[in-house]
Order: structure tokens, then C-alpha cells, then sequence
């Protein structure tokens, strides 16, 4: 009877991921990995053929963790748009390693911005947002994806060290860039 094996694919997964967390996907080797799991580097090159594809795999745990943290509505925010701009600002301000990760790797290569705005990650926003603002789809992903662009750079900057989170200003940032963008749909006809 063969041996059962005691480092899973799943364990090695969660290993990586933490590894781009705490100290950033750069650090994903097979060593780092088997260290971390207290292990040699065979399980890890069994169960994957590269180390890329262990990253691959991190990024695609890493992504479902931005997903959850960003869409975990508590209410603390006057609309929940606006809650889901502040959790995705306040991701990039505390696992920055991770946000880089993310949005500052080669991962999501040869997708369109708009492409990739309106993937199924985001089908539940845009039926918040659908209600909240009363719009129809291609006024949603109008209103999302410009404001996105507005959080994501906030976002970016926090996550490169570059600003202090300063919670009272990405509110006001984020209301003022939403009623801006709600005057061109709702007065020009903008979507």
C-alpha cells in the first residue's frame, strides 16, 4: 500500500499564499514554500511542475481573498458602493504585499480593461450598484468602472507606501467622483 501523502496541493497552495502576504509573491520558491510547511522541496515540485504554476495558484487564492475582504458589506458606509471602494482602499493600505501581488504583477496579461471589469468577480456589484444608483447594466459598468479607476489609483498609491490612508478624504474622494459620475448619466446622457 502506498504511502499517504502529508503535504497536500491545498497546503502548498496556502503556504505560497501566505508567503506573498507576509513578505511578497517575489519570495514564492520551491524552498521558501517547503520551509514554510516544514518539508522538502519534493512535495512541492510533485504536485507542480513549476514554480509558476504554484504562483498562478496563490494569485488565484489571493484574488478570491480580495474578493471576499472587498464584498464583505458591514453597512459602516452610507451606500454600499461606497463600502466597497473603502474595503478595496483599505485592503491595499494593509496587505499591501498581497494588492501588489494582484494588480502589480504580469497575472492578468493579455485581458482588457473592460474586459476584465465586467468578469463575473464583479456581477454581484453590479446589481448593488444597478439598485443603488438605478441604473441599467451599461450604466452600471459605466459608473463602476470610472469609479474604480478612481479607488484603484488611491488604492495603488497607499500600496507603494506612497500616502498616509486618510479614511475622511478617500470618502469624500470616492462621494464626489460617484456624484459626479451619477450628473453626467443622469443630466447628459452619459453611460
Amino acid at each position: 500500500m502506498p504511502a499517504i501523502a502529508k503535504v497536500t496541493k491545498e497546503m502548498i497552495i496556502e503556504a505560497a499564499f501566505e508567503i506573498a502576504k507576509e513578505i511578497g509573491a517575489e519570495n514564492i520558491t520551491a524552498r521558501t514554500v517547503s520551509q514554510k510547511l516544514g518539508c522538502s522541496t519534493q512535495p512541492v515540485l510533485y504536485h507542480f511542475k513549476t514554480i509558476e504554476e504554484v504562483r498562478i495558484a496563490a494569485h488565484k487564492k489571493a484574488s478570491e481573498f480580495h474578493i471576499n475582504y472587498v464584498t464583505n458589506i458591514s453597512g459602516k458606509y452610507e451606500r454600499p458602493m461606497l463600502e466597497v471602494g473603502m474595503r478595496h482602499i483599505q485592503f491595499a493600505a494593509k496587505e499591501r504585499n498581497l494588492f501588489r501581488f494582484l494588480f502589480h504583477s504580469n497575472y492578468y496579461t493579455d485581458v482588457s480593461l473592460s474586459d476584465w471589469l465586467t468578469r463575473e468577480n464583479f456581477d454581484s456589484l453590479f446589481s448593488i450598484l444597478k439598485r443603488q444608483a438605478k441604473a441599467d447594466q451599461q450604466q452600471a459598468y459605466y459608473i463602476f468602472s470610472q469609479i474604480f479607476l478612481v479607488t484603484h489609483g488611491i488604492a495603488s498609491l497607499l500600496a507603494n507606501n506612497t500616502i498616509v490612508y486618510d479614511e475622511a478624504y478617500c470618502i469624500n474622494t470616492l462621494s464626489n467622483a460617484y456624484w459626479g459620475i451619477m450628473y453626467l448619466i443622469k443630466e447628459k446622457g452619459l453611460s
